[in-house]
């Protein structure tokens, strides 16, 4: 265990930087990881504008927990959680080392919550899958922030604004998700249509864009919306909480420009974000 000087002098010896954007990422299909198409080309496109980080603190949709827990180990394990792909998806690896120093400065922030140092877990296709296309060298730390599903999402964004500190000390900070996520309604048929929507995303894509770009997160952070179309574009909260992390993290004068900004398979967006 780290003790509270060993801490503070980890803490001391990231010197403050140029304050580091936030991304959430909408991360699609697993394929995405091994494809080349314009969702890819826009996350390397965003990786451009980006100082290079010190390390990674990613909240992905797919580390879902009771309680919260952050990734502490030196090596993490590239998890393949998801199934019926082609074998060239599953032997993709991404050795990102780990950052226990980071892990623990971040259960310090987050105190009084209690978060759990955890060992097990690694690095689900949330994170790597995106995270491969902005370091595909693999280069930069990386740890995992889960998300407990026993909360509001109200209680995500005043967590999430806990962090806000390392954004000062070259932590790259990012979600990963899905706005729109409906995998009970994609229509398979039209999966390569372009920019193709239900009339229902259609309507919750344009106002769930309108409170992001005037800044209305109240409305973005309703835990039952009464609208039809938003209850259709978010069924689950899993794949819409690391937006709301990503907003805890944006100061009153930044701004909030968005990228892949499409719709897919009828009932999914790729629509993504950076904070600035």
């Amino acid at each position: 265990m780290k003790t509270l000087d060993q801490l503070n002098r980890y803490t001391q010896d990231l010197e403050n930087s140029d304050r580091m954007p936030v991304l959430f990422l909408g991360h699609g299909s697993p394929m995405n990881a091994i494809e080349e198409n314009e969702f890819v080309t826009g996350f390397r496109d965003v990786a451009k504008t980006l100082p290079t980080p010190r390390a990674i603190l990613c909240v992905s949709a797919h580390w879902y927990t009771k309680g919260t827990k952050v990734t502490a180990m030196k090596t993490p394990r590239t998890i393949h959680d998801f199934g019926g792909f082609p074998r060239s998806l599953y032997e993709v690896q991404y050795p990102a080392p780990g950052n226990p120093e980071l892990a623990a400065e971040t259960k310090e922030l987050l105190s009084p919550e209690m978060v759990e140092l955890d060992q097990t877990w690694g690095l689900d296709h949330g994170a790597w899958s995106v995270i491969k296309h902005l370091y595909p060298e693999a280069d930069v730390p990386v740890i995992q922030l889960s998300i407990d599903y026993t909360k509001p999402a109200a209680w995500h964004y005043d967590l999430a604004r806990r962090l806000e500190s390392l954004r000062n000390k070259g932590i790259l900070i990012i979600g990963s998700g899905n706005i729109i996520h409906n995998l009970r309604l994609v229509d398979f048929a039209n999966f390569d249509r372009d920019n193709y929507g239900y009339d229902w995303a259609i309507e919750a894509h344009e106002m769930i864009n309108n409170w992001l770009l005037n800044g209305d997160f109240q409305s973005l952070l309703k835990d039952r919306p009464e609208q039809k179309a938003l209850q259709l574009a978010i069924p689950t909260p899993d794949h819409y909480l690391p937006l709301i992390y990503t907003l805890g993290l944006k100061n009153k004068e930044e701004e909030i420009g968005l990228f892949n900004d499409k719709l897919l398979a009828g009932s999914l967006s790729m629509t993504s974000l950076k904070i600035e």
